[in-house]
């Protein structure tokens, strides 16, 4: 249903053309609460999305931007305001009718965050019609610097020698380990909020 991979036919009502604004508009009220959950269900599985607008971008240059970011475990979808707006709040997940407006795209990250995100921020400087706007983690909203910021976060690779590497060792160091990976991710976006206030300051 979804115009994530390249090589699958994408429905009209998703195609986006370099004039034409993408309406994901169904047919009928099924449709629409079956697209509803489906993104829901994306949009809960991820860990981190990060908001877009690709005014201007045909469909061969977002499909270029979904491949990259396919070994990263993270999709990248066109999406109508309000069917995203509905998506979120079925999901539980704040919404930001900042965030909502124009042309829109969410890319779901499910795993390589640092990886996903140097793919949307080299993407992005290679093609200025695609301007991030900002993201979400779980209940918290992010700028569009701390999605920046988000590229300095350990990769899969690294988080995986870690968890490894406590194979053998209790329990308790696994969780440690995986307590960790969040204090990171929290640590990056601390960082980033302290940096901008002594900007501003």
């Amino acid at each position: 249903m979804w115009d994530t991979y390249a090589v699958a036919p994408i429905p009209y009502a998703l195609r986006s053309t370099q004039y034409k604004e993408v309406s994901l508009l169904p047919a009928t009220r099924e449709e629409k609460e079956e697209q509803i959950v489906e993104l829901a269900e994306r949009f809960r599985a991820g860990q981190v999305i990060v908001w877009a607008e690709y005014r201007g971008l045909p469909t061969p240059r977002l499909n270029e931007l979904r491949r990259a970011l396919r070994p990263h475990e993270a999709e990248f979808h066109v999406v109508k305001n309000t069917l995203a707006e509905l998506a979120l709040a079925r999901a539980g997940l704040p919404v930001s009718a900042d965030l909502l407006k124009g042309p829109t795209a969410a890319s779901v990250i499910r795993g390589d965050i640092a990886g996903a995100a140097r793919a949307l921020s080299e993407f992005a400087t290679a093609n200025r019609e695609l301007v991030i706007k900002g993201g979400q983690a779980g209940q918290r909203m992010l700028s569009s610097e701390e999605v920046a910021a988000l590229v300095n976060l350990p990769s899969r690779e690294v988080l995986l020698g870690r968890v490894l590497g406590q194979m053998n060792a209790p329990i308790s160091g696994l969780v440690t380990v995986l307590a960790g990976t969040l204090r990171g991710l929290l640590n990056v976006l601390q960082a980033q909020a302290k940096k901008m206030e002594e900007a501003a300051a």
